[in-house]
């Protein structure tokens, strides 16, 4: 008898979820599962803001869940550290030899030996910022201080206008005028692009402003090219030309905000002619540029994590946010500035992060500085022992690369790596954890960018032993006999707890309604209503824009940067400068003579699919983007390597001439792993460690180096 194998109809099905990067749009995401395996993502066509697209560093997605290079059981090392040699264990022996050793260093050293190192690789609540903060609160670790992103220009946003959502980025289609400065749209928040593109089209003018030529610059109507740092004189020499001529909205000003008349005193010695020495704009554009902006409404400003990153960029962040109350652009739909809606998202960060388990007292570390603080040059008091990685990738996005493969290469040093693959950190691990994607748990959503909440719902199970990152630390908790409520919470529990949910901002939405739409807009007016500061309200102390801020100026610089460790400008309990300023950037062509700026790449979020094919293929090999002129100076050419280095370090890139940056400017973009790096390093080998003026922000754009042919 002959049987006819008959194939069965493969089951399909369409699960709601949400992209879990670190990036202002937190797409919508439509995820095809066929017989339990999902194959395919796409943007919510719904969804307003992702209206069905997503970008190249996701629209791949299931690659990355079903990766053959993925981590999927926990492992331990048997080989030299950095040699990526391990051996499969299970998870009972992976934890008892964390719990274990923790144990051991702690009773050694004391409990702030062990020091976590976390960011953003997931921007979920549940399982992002926050996820393993209770833990180490818990266990008394060293506080890791993550100032990243926005650090600086949070404190300088929130002490001129408060902790204010700023503009609905779906109004930009009503805006006339609309300045992008030091962001490239197109490749780090793409779906704001054709609200952009939409108002261009309506008649509006788009500005961008920025030290290179992007493809965002390529599609504005006036590209300003500025020298690296110097944004903060532009910004002040723009009020100097707008309450000079008298182009700023009296009325508004009278009732809308503080100290003008000191900022108009202020802002005299700021010349264009001055911030023409300074930036390299010609006098007459910054003029054209103020008087523009000054008298065409609705006028918007869109800045980007880029403007804090210089010695000055939180200065420059206030001296900018001045500007909309200024000429009265907050009046109009589309009119204000944007800067990062989270600002209205109700997260209920307590209920994850519990502070209250922390002993007083407890040191605080910036992750800027890890490089020392492994390598002893930190000099701390307990050494660190015993280090956990989870959410990041610091050989990539921390400064002083070397110092950090120095510092996790000691034999002393106990790490732990919880992640997707075997990153350039993972390599050096003792134990290293499997971690599950965006396609393998729950999780909701807040963004950066805009006014929608998302739930990510799990599409498959789990592939090997992966487990979310809070399962990982549900099961630490128990290791180490912490019985607090907390560490008991199912993800269930979690997402209940994620929001307030009884807020203004949260009326309407559920967790029972998300689940069956997947996404909701706040409870805020519509884009075609929303003027948030039309009748001021702005949330700081005195309700209006704060030219003078009484918050620097009752709190000084000792709370403004409260967990600072290097201070090279002033010392803690000196005052701030109520009143915006300039502050130039700290170094100088006097021993390096080209300007490096690192800014996000195309196709990786920061470190994220930094070693995934489709991502490399799009975005090439590592490369530094170089003048024409300073090519010939050292004899460069299209497409040889070259060598970028400074007293911090060096590392090798593919030269790639373009008039797109200014003569003394390179650029290489950050995100490249260095294990496919020509010589193993990438552009953070060469980055500052020095923190800015406010809010212990990096100054990544201060870097000066030498290029030279390898």
């Amino acid at each position: 008898m002959t049987t006819i194998d008959v194939p069965l109809t493969p089951t399909t099905t369409t699960v709601r979820g949400a992209c879990p990067h670190d990036c202002p749009d937190t797409c919508a995401m439509l995820v095809t599962v066929e017989d339990g395996r999902a194959t395919k993502v796409a943007g919510d066509p719904d969804h307003p803001f992702t209206r069905g697209g997503l970008c190249v560093k996701v629209n791949n997605y299931p690659d990355k869940t079903y990766s053959p290079d993925r981590l999927l059981h926990p492992m331990r090392r048997v080989g030299p550290k950095g040699s990526g040699r391990f051996e499969q264990v299970s998870w009972d022996e992976a934890l008892d030899t964390i719990a274990d050793t923790f144990r051991a260093k702690i009773a050694e050293h004391g409990s702030e030996t062990v020091m976590p190192v976390s960011y953003l690789g997931n921007q979920g609540v549940l399982h992002g910022l926050t996820v393993g903060d209770a833990f180490f609160n818990r266990l008394g670790a060293t506080v890791s201080e993550r100032t990243y992103c926005d650090s600086g220009s949070c404190t300088a946003y929130a002490a001129t206008i408060g902790a204010t959502a700023g503009v609905d980025p779906e109004s930009f289609v009503h805006s006339r005028y609309i300045i992008i400065w030091a962001t490239n749209t197109i490749s780090t928040n793409l779906h704001l692009w054709p609200l952009i593109a939409e108002a261009q089209k309506r008649g509006a003018k788009v500005v961008c402003i920025d030290p290179m030529r992007h493809r965002t610059a390529q599609r504005a109507d006036w590209y300003i090219p500025i020298r690296p740092g110097t944004d903060g004189a532009l910004a002040l020499a723009m009020m100097h030309v707008i309450i000079g001529e008298g182009l700023h909205d009296e009325a508004y000003v009278r009732d809308h905000t503080e100290g003008f008349d000191e900022l108009a005193q202020r802002v005299v010695q700021y010349t264009p002619e001055w911030a023409s020495r300074e930036t390299g704009i010609p006098a007459e554009d910054i003029r054209t540029l103020a008087r523009e902006y000054a008298t065409t409404d609705p006028a918007v400003i869109r800045i980007g994590v880029a403007i804090e990153r210089h010695a000055g960029g939180g200065q420059t962040v206030r001296s900018i946010a001045c500007l909309p109350a200024l000429v009265g652009a907050w009046r109009h739909v589309g009119g204000g500035l944007l800067q990062l809606p989270l600002w209205a998202h109700p997260v209920n960060w307590p209920a994850f992060v519990h502070p209250e388990y922390r002993p007083p007292g407890t040191r605080v570390v910036n992750q800027f500085l890890l490089g020392r603080a492994l390598t002893g040059e930190l000099a701390l008091d307990p050494p660190v022992t015993a280090l956990m990685v989870y959410n990041s990738n610091p050989m990539v996005v921390s400064p002083e690369q070397d110092k950090i493969a120095r510092g996790l290469a000691r034999e002393d040093l106990f790490t732990v790596v919880s992640d997707h693959f075997l990153t350039d950190t993972a390599r050096y691990a003792d134990i290293v954890l499997p971690a599950t994607t965006a396609l393998e748990q729950h999780d909701i959503m807040f963004s950066w960018g805009h006014f929608y909440v998302t739930l990510n719902t799990p599409a498959v199970e789990p592939e090997g032993e992966s487990i979310p990152n809070t399962e990982l630390f549900r099961r630490l908790a128990a290791r180490m006999g912490f019985d607090e409520e907390y560490f008991r919470l199912t993800d269930e529990e979690l997402l209940a707890q994620a929001y307030d949910w009884s807020a203004p901002a949260m009326e309407g939405i559920t967790l029972d309604s998300l689940r069956e739409t997947g996404w909701a807009r706040l409870n805020l007016p519509s884009a075609d209503e929303y003027r948030p500061h039309a009748d001021g309200g702005f949330p700081t102390p005195s309700g209006k824009t704060e030219f003078r801020s009484s918050a620097l100026e009752a709190m000084g610089n000792f709370v403004v940067n409260l967990f600072r460790q290097l201070s090279d400008d002033h010392q803690p309990g000196t005052p701030v400068d109520p009143l915006p300023h300039y502050v130039a950037p700290r170094e100088t062509a006097e021993v390096y003579p080209l300007n490096l700026l690192s800014p996000k790449s195309h196709a990786y979020i920061n470190s994220s699919a930094g070693d995934q094919a489709m991502q490399k293929r799009v975005q090439g090999e590592q490369t530094l983007t170089i003048h024409p002129q300073d090519a010939d100076l050292r004899g460069i050419e299209e497409g040889r390597y070259v060598e970028i280095s400074n007293d911090r370090g060096r590392f090798v890139a593919l030269a790639h001439l373009s008039v797109d940056v200014a003569p003394g400017v390179v650029v290489c973009p950050m995100g490249s792993w260095p294990k496919n790096a020509k010589e193993g390093g990438t552009v953070n080998a060469v980055n500052p460690f020095v923190f800015a003026d406010l809010g212990n922000a990096p100054t990544f754009s201060d870097t000066r180096v030498e290029v030279r042919l390898v």
